[in-house]
C-alpha cells in the first residue's frame, strides 16, 4: 500500500496593491498592473480610482470612484493581505489623490511607486489641473519611486525638456519634491535609443535600451507594476528598475494590434 502523501500548504504569494483607473480595454490601468503582477508572481490586489470608457484609439469617459468607496477598497485590502509594495496610477482629482496620500501615510507600506499619470497616450487628461499640487505636496513625498514620463515631468515641474541636459535636470528638480528616486522615463524622446535616466542618492544612471518602432498602448502602468513588484521580491531599486525595463520590453515584442489606427496591446510574460 503506498504511503499517504504529506498535506503540503502552497507558499503564499507575496502581494502588490495597485491604485488606479480600471481601463475597459483590458490594456492599461489597474488590468495591465494585475496581469503583471501576476506574470512576475505575485498577488495582485486592487482599489480602483476610477472607471473609464477606454480602447487603444482613446478615453471616451471617466467615472470617479466616490471618496468613501475607494477608501474602503483600501482598507479591505490592508486589512487582510501582507502589501509588500504598493503602486499608484490614475488618480483623476484632487479629492481622489488627497484620499490616497492620506492613506498611505497611514498605513506606511514598505515600498510606494507613484506614477504620476496625468495625459493618457491619446491625449486625453486623466489628472485635473487642481489635483497636481495635491500631488507634490502630499503623495510625491511618500514615494520611493516617482515614474514620470517627458510629458508628465514637463507638467509637473512647468518646464519644457529638450535636451539630455534638460532631462537631467528635471530629474533633479524631481527628486526635490521629496521622492527617494526618480525613474525618468524616455519613450516619447527621438532617436533609436531610448533613455530612461535613473535619479537616486548615489547620482543619475543612463538606462538604454533599443528603441522599439509602434505606438503602445500600457507601457507605463505596466513598468511601473513591475518595478513594484521586484522591489516586494526583495531586489534593490537599481536592480528591480532594470528588471522591470527588460520586462516590458520583452511585453512590447510580445505584443498585438486590434485594429488598424489603434494602439498595440502588451502582452506582459515572465
Amino acid at each position: 500500500m503506498a504511503a499517504a502523501k504529506p498535506n503540503v500548504q502552497p507558499t503564499r504569494p507575496t502581494c502588490c496593491l495597485t491604485i488606479a483607473g480600471s481601463d475597459s480595454g483590458g490594456g492599461a490601468g489597474i488590468q495591465a498592473d494585475l496581469k503583471t503582477f501576476a506574470a512576475l508572481g505575485l498577488h495582485g490586489t486592487s482599489a480602483i480610482t476610477a472607471l473609464t470608457a477606454q480602447n487603444t484609439r482613446g478615453v471616451t469617459a471617466v467615472h470617479p470612484v466616490p471618496v468613501k468607496h475607494l477608501r474602503a477598497e483600501i482598507d479591505a485590502v490592508f486589512d487582510d493581505f501582507p502589501i509588500a509594495a504598493v503602486k499608484t496610477g490614475m488618480l483623476g482629482d484632487a479629492r481622489i489623490v488627497r484620499c490616497v496620500a492620506h492613506e498611505l501615510a497611514r498605513r506606511k507600506p514598505k515600498w510606494l511607486v507613484v506614477d504620476p499619470v496625468m495625459i493618457a497616450t491619446s491625449g486625453a487628461h486623466l489628472l485635473e489641473p487642481a489635483a497636481v499640487r495635491v500631488l507634490v505636496d502630499e503623495l510625491i513625498p511618500l514615494a520611493d519611486v516617482l515614474t514620470p514620463n517627458l510629458p508628465e515631468a514637463e507638467a509637473l515641474l512647468g518646464t519644457k525638456i529638450r535636451n539630455a541636459r534638460d532631462a537631467e535636470n528635471a530629474g533633479k528638480a524631481l527628486r526635490v519634491m521629496g521622492a527617494r528616486a526618480v525613474l525618468l522615463k524616455g519613450g516619447h524622446g527621438r532617436g533609436r535609443e531610448a533613455i530612461d535616466r535613473w535619479f537616486d542618492a548615489r547620482g543619475m544612471l543612463e538606462l538604454r535600451h533599443p528603441r522599439l518602432p509602434g505606438n503602445y498602448h500600457g507601457t507605463g502602468c505596466t513598468l511601473s507594476a513591475a518595478l513594484a513588484a521586484e522591489l516586494a521580491k526583495g531586489a534593490t531599486p537599481r536592480v528591480a528598475v532594470r528588471r522591470a525595463i527588460a520586462f516590458v520590453q520583452r511585453a512590447i515584442r510580445r505584443g498585438f494590434r486590434i485594429r488598424a489606427g489603434g494602439l498595440v496591446v502588451l502582452v506582459p510574460e515572465r
